[in-house]
């Protein structure tokens, strides 16, 4: 077979090279945050990884770059750029975010995503509910009628679902909730997709997503936190059962019971 011909990004336009770099760097965060990379591993240097790679020292140096932006990565004279513990990771970066739900992504991640979600959104919900505006008000209920009518299997109705979720933080009027939007939507985008994966969502959650639009609409905070709770609780068993081993087991038992 003939060996790949080496990238290069000399001369070439800047748009392609943000592409090349960006790939690369998602390439090593998904083995990072796989666990595929351990903590504290050195990094190839420039030259040893830019050739293995067969890209540009350049293009290699962006990307750790990036990396070491996210927290995933730290550069030390003398000692190289090592893999940092999961604690320095910007974990709520959305690339990150993307990169941890790329492939089975590890539990302990999972559950403690829910539960940064269980604690932030039902305190922005009730937040919303005395403080949301008509505007914000009107913004969710055009996200619902996106997800009703397009659904969350296609792009659409996802990005609905990140509106509706998105405008809740901003309603909360508080700046501190409001700068975790990109985080949380990411949160909310990847752990839809993650449930479609491999089969069709098996509960509509759109029912959940009415419930905190109606008591935010009669501005009731006690209900809306409620409501919240409700739908990130459900989201968090949802994600659980679509998780491929969870899914065998679940398989493997429905098969012995026929």
């Amino acid at each position: 077979m003939r060996a790949p011909k080496p990238i290069s990004i000399s001369g070439a336009p800047r748009a392609k090279a943000l592409r090349l770099h960006g790939t690369i760097a998602r390439d090593i965060g998904v083995r990072i945050v796989s666990g595929s990379i351990a903590p504290r591993t050195v990094m190839d240097g420039e030259i040893a990884a830019s050739e293995r790679l067969q890209v540009s020292r350049t293009a290699y140096r962006e990307a750790l770059r990036i990396l070491a932006a996210k927290g995933l990565l730290e550069s030390r004279p003398k000692l190289g750029t090592r893999v940092n513990e999961a604690s320095a990771w910007h974990l709520l970066d959305p690339d990150v975010v993307s990169w941890i739900f790329s492939a089975e992504p590890d539990p302990r991640l999972l559950s403690g995503l829910f539960e940064l979600r269980a604690i932030i959104e039902p305190a922005a919900a009730a937040l919303a509910a005395t403080r949301r505006t008509r505007e914000q008000l009107h913004a969710l209920g055009t996200a619902l009628d996106t997800m009703a009518a397009e659904s969350l299997a296609v792009e659409a109705g996802q990005q609905a679902d990140r509106q509706f979720h998105s405008v809740l933080l901003e309603a909360s009027a508080n700046p501190f909730l409001a700068s975790l939007t990109s985080g949380i939507a990411a949160a909310v985008s990847w752990t839809t997709i993650f449930k479609q994966r491999t089969a069709p969502l098996v509960r509509d959650p759109l029912p959940d997503h009415r419930r905190v639009y109606a008591a935010v609409a009669r501005r009731d905070a006690r209900a809306a936190r409620a409501a919240m709770a409700d739908l990130v609780r459900l989201a968090r068993l949802d994600t659980t059962r679509a998780r491929p081993a969870v899914r065998k087991r679940s398989a493997v038992r429905s098969a012995r019971r026929r």
